[in-house]
């Protein structure tokens, strides 16, 4: 896979670490609702729905539907799971994200 495709959005980073912090039972309404509780960001199920498909596009997750249930009104839950490709490029994320912090730091003591 190329390094481009390895590339996050800010949204598509706090998705996908959503989606590992919910494990084996991550689906739209949970992510949303981890998104509120973790970052006390509020997102429309549309907007969240637009970049799973978009991740899953591009290899970063898998998504299955689970069965109905009558609770749900016979609507099965569409289950989300970050992929290897997407582990990795949460790493390459980070360890970019780290490096920018660790120049603007040194940086900040340098011309202080």
């Amino acid at each position: 896979m190329p390094k481009d495709e390895l590339q996050l959005g800010e949204f598509e980073q706090y998705v996908l670490l959503a989606v590992l912090s919910l494990g084996k039972g991550a689906y739209g309404a949970s992510i949303r609702q981890q998104l509120h509780e973790a970052i006390a960001r509020d997102v429309s199920l549309g907007a969240l729905y637009a970049t799973i498909e978009r991740l899953e596009k591009r290899g970063l997750v898998i998504s299955n539907l689970d069965g109905a249930t009558a609770k749900r009104g016979g609507k099965a839950k569409r289950m989300i799971e970050v992929t290897t490709v997407g582990r990795k490029a949460l790493q390459r994320s980070r360890q970019q994200l780290t490096t920018m912090w660790d120049l603007a730091q040194l940086r900040s003591i340098v011309y202080v």
